[in-house]
């Protein structure tokens, strides 16, 4: 069952996915919520647009499933919350999961599930957490048919940017990705590499999972395709974007450059255009 859930999330044509993410209201971290004020518009604007999915958590998966029609993009379904991404980490910190996780994607329809295994120095109590999430999921979305993405992140220290900023670093990366396989993942969101032309070694050591690349901090437009166009080039099987998609000035064009270039091989000057256009 889960291979036909798949089957909804990666393109027919290509075999990729271009997922934008939505979910970040559930972090309660003011700075998230640019572009993404209105979720009712917001979706609507994406589904115009027509990515291969909206990652939504289970409060706003309303906004995408309540659309009539076939052809609306699949729902991934954020399960867990975090109180991490401050500039401090909090002396009391979390990372938790919603009760009935994989039972709760399957009422809402959803295509996949996403849950985070996060590496953040000074807190390898939130990597502890991160593990038993992922173990209790596991057996849930196995039971049920449900597809589990992780998510492994690896943070650059928060007194730096507020603990959103990617630390790149290929070794720790691949070593995260290596231990969210390990632990069961039939999909990996994986942080970009500060070089480029080195993930082909964190999907070589992905062992045949999917992986999909996060897109990190807003950039411009021209370094987000070029982005794009290295990671394909290096065997990815998709992106998940957020901030480069909804705090963009036109999130449809943006969003329909990127899925010509993830599905009909569009070049970066070509999908330039279709922004430009929009």
């Amino acid at each position: 069952m889960k291979h036909y859930r798949l089957q909804r999330l990666f393109n027919a044509r290509s075999g990729r996915c271009f997922d934008v993410a939505v979910d970040h209201g559930f972090f309660n971290e003011p700075g998230f919520l640019k572009g993404i004020e209105d979720m009712a518009t917001t979706v609507r604007t994406l589904v115009d647009a027509a990515p291969d999915a909206i990652q939504l958590t289970a409060g706003q998966a309303r906004h995408l499933q309540a659309l009539p029609g076939r052809q609306k993009p699949s729902l991934v379904l954020r399960v867990d919350t975090a109180n991490i991404y401050g500039r401090e980490l909090p002396p009391s910190r979390f990372s938790t999961m919603i009760d009935q996780a994989a039972l709760q994607a399957v009422r809402l329809d959803a295509a996949c599930v996403c849950v985070n295994l996060f590496q953040i120095p000074g807190a390898p109590d939130i990597t502890g957490q991160c593990v038993d999430n992922i173990l209790k999921l596991k057996v849930e979305c196995d039971d049920l048919g449900m597809p589990m993405m992780v998510e492994p992140l690896v943070f650059r220290p928060n007194s730096e940017a507020g603990g959103y900023l990617v630390d790149g670093d290929v070794v720790k990366i691949t070593h995260l990705v290596r231990q969210a396989v390990e632990l069961g993942a039939d999909i990996i969101k994986a942080d970009p590499t500060d070089d480029v032309s080195l993930y082909h070694e964190v999907v070589r050591v992905a062992g045949g999972i999917p992986v999909l690349v996060r897109g990190g901090g807003r950039v411009s437009d021209r370094v987000i395709l070029e982005r794009t166009q290295g990671l394909l080039q290096q065997g990815v099987h998709g992106i998940v974007y957020g901030r480069n998609v909804i705090q963009h000035e036109h999130p449809a064009g943006i969003t329909r450059a990127l899925m010509a270039m993830l599905h009909e091989k569009a070049s970066v000057e070509d999908a330039l255009g279709l922004v430009q256009g929009s």
